[in-house]
Formats: structure tokens, sequence, C-alpha cells
């Protein structure tokens, strides 16, 4: 048995069952055993790869709509680049590679990494070793300066922790919901249970909005650390012109049902069959994010898809481009196959949407129909 499973099973047996998001914190996050700690689970030879890793078209188009949002926060002498969950630093690259298109921008950026894997820090350094604006890594979002800011996360709210809900009784309403919980099965193996007390009114409070539907073992999901990001950004951005933009799996509205996983090499396997060398996600509800926002009086857009973003930022227009500079007809093809992979309706183009938050006042950002 490997040490992490080893250790989680004997805090089970010491201190009861565990949430689902308190073993999703353990797998990824520990110390020593954790996934994100201790590897660099990006790319081919990885677990999974994200659309920077895909295609340098989509961290440049991002780098467009940084500079339109340094114009929006009224240029700023001085703004920081935040990115949390920067991967290799890839995108940051991309980013900052069009960003110095506009010589005024890019000599106010001061970049801040945040990143929890000092494997992949080092990857970041290495990546950005020749970035021509400062860079610094920080572990928290409230550990990086403040003043005039613009942040990036894309893949990163699908990996923060999750608890899960069963409707237990429908006729009770929000007192019918009970936890799902991590626990131990007669024969010693980490399974689900659910715990035999109704959850309090607290979390009554907490869960999603559009639930009162719900029938008999329906399952929802609360991501208690989206709450934390948006008040950490209500925080700052009530201090300074700043905003967010989120780019993420999931639906735009709340729906029932375990989107819990775990991926290694590529494939889905189960997620209690290798704790700490797996990656565990959750697809990421939208709906509930602007109900956090609303909430915290944050300014916040409806949610549009990776495609319709990607397509108003240019990135058609940039594919051209990069396939009319090149002679290689194999080259072309690929640009063809990655920008299928980031657009299509049954690749990523879809199913990921986008997300942006920001200060009170400032305009609707590049590539969004309408604030909520």
């Amino acid at each position: 048995m490997k040490e992490l499973e080893t250790r989680i099973k004997a805090r089970i047996t010491a201190e009861g069952p565990m949430s689902v998001a308190e073993y999703m914190a353990i797998c990824l996050l520990d110390p020593t055993a954790g996934y994100y700690p201790t590897r660099d689970p990006l790319g081919s030879d990885g677990d999974f790869i994200t659309a920077p890793e895909i295609s340098q078209m989509f961290g440049e188009v991002i780098g467009l709509w940084c500079i339109q949002s340094w114009i929006d926060l009224g240029r700023p002498p001085n703004v920081n680049l935040v990115e949390l969950g920067p991967g290799r630093g890839i995108m940051m690259s991309d980013i900052l590679r069009t960003g110095a298109l506009d010589k005024d921008f890019i000599k106010a950026v001061s970049v801040t990494l945040i990143e929890a894997s000092a494997a992949l820090e080092a990857v970041q350094a290495k990546t950005l070793s020749g970035a021509n604006v400062p860079v610094n890594w920080a572990g928290d979002l409230s550990k990086a300066a403040n003043g005039p800011s613009i942040i990036i996360g894309n893949e990163f709210l699908d990996c923060l922790p999750i608890r899960q809900f069963i409707q237990k009784d429908p006729f009770a309403g929000r007192a019918g919901w009970h936890e799902r919980l991590v626990a131990l099965d007669s024969d010693n193996r980490l399974s689900f249970g659910v715990s035999p007390v109704a959850i309090s009114g607290v979390l009554q409070q907490d869960l999603p909005r559009d639930i009162d539907d719900a029938k008999t073992d329906d399952l929802v999901e609360l991501c208690p650390s989206a709450r934390h990001i948006i008040d950490q950004l209500s925080e700052r951005f009530g201090q300074h012109p700043c905003r967010a933009l989120f780019i993420d799996y999931g639906p735009d509205t709340t729906e029932f049902g375990d989107t819990l996983q775990a991926l290694k090499r590529h494939e889905k396997v189960g997620v209690f069959s290798d704790p700490g060398n797996t990656d565990l996600t959750a697809r990421v509800d939208f709906a509930a994010l602007q109900d956090i926002a609303r909430e915290a009086a944050l300014p916040v857009t409806h949610a549009v898809t990776q495609r319709e973003l990607l397509s108003k930022l240019g990135i058609e227009m940039r594919a051209v481009a990069l396939s009319k500079s090149s002679s290689n007809a194999d080259a072309r093809a690929k640009i063809a196959r990655q920008l299928h992979r980031l657009m299509d309706g049954e690749e990523m183009g879809v199913l990921f949407k986008a997300i942006c938050f920001q200060s009170t006042g400032l305009p609707l950002p590049l590539g969004f129909r309408e604030f909520l």
C-alpha cells in the first residue's frame, strides 16, 4: 500500500470519515506525497494537457485580452499580471510575447505566478527565464502585490476541492441534504459513504441556488474554495481597478450529478485507485460562481463558451497568419488540428467556458456579451 493511502486510512480510522474536499486536498496538496507538489503533470508525457500546451495561439490571444484590460483599467503605469495555476509557464510566455506588441503595456507589467508545486515552479522559472518583465512567485493570491491587477486562471478552478451532498428527503427541502463522505468499507478499502446526519443550516444556505427540485439520491457539488477566491478578488478589486478571467470546463447552469474524476496518463481511473498519483478534478459550476459574486457585489459577466471567447479575440485570424507564414504542409495541418481541438463543439469549444470578474465601473471586457 502506498504511503499516502496508508495515512488517509489511518486518519479515517482515528477520526472517522472525511469530506470529499478533505480527501481531494490531501491527495493533491500533501507536501511530501501529494500530486501537485511532487511532479510535473502536464503535457503528452503527463496525465493531462491544457489549452496552452495544445497551441501557442491560445496564450497569444489571451495576451491581446490582457492588453485591452490594461487599457480598460486606465493604463496604470504599474500593473500586476497574476496567473493562478500557471502550469509550465507556457501560457504566460505566450501572453508576454503578444504583450510586447504594446511597449507601454509591457513596460508596466510585473508578473506573479501563484503556484503550489515546487516542481512546476522550477519549470516555470526555466520557461520564463528570458522574460522581459519582473517575474515573482507566491503561494496564494493574498500574497500577490497590491495595486491594479489582471488575473488569469486557466483550468485552475476545476482543481479546487469540492464537497458533495446527496438529497435523502426531498420533502424536507434543504434540510434533507446529507454530506457524501470518504470512508472505509468492510475490507478496509477507501469508499464513499453518506453522513447519517443532515447538514447544518449554514451549509444549507451555501448550497447552490437552483436545487429545490432535487429528487431522492440526487447529488450536488459545492466548492468552498471558490467562495474564498471570490472573497479575495472582491477585497482586492475594491481597493484598485482589477479584472480576473477564468477559463475552465463545466456547465453554465447548476446540474445534479457526480463530476469528480481522476486522471492518469490521459485516462480516467477510479478516484481511490492511487491517491496522490492521480489528478483529481470536478466540473466548475459557473452559475454558483455568479451567485457568489452577486452576494459579494462583485461585477461578473455571463459565462461564454471558450469557442466564442477565442473567436472574438481573433484566434481564427491568428491561425491563418501562422499558416501563411509556413511553407510546410505538415505544419499547416498541425495548426488546423490545434484550432479544431480548441474550438470544436465536440472537443473543448463548448464544454469549456469563460467568466470575468472585475472592479465596479469598468467597461464590458473584450470577448464577453453582457454583465449578469
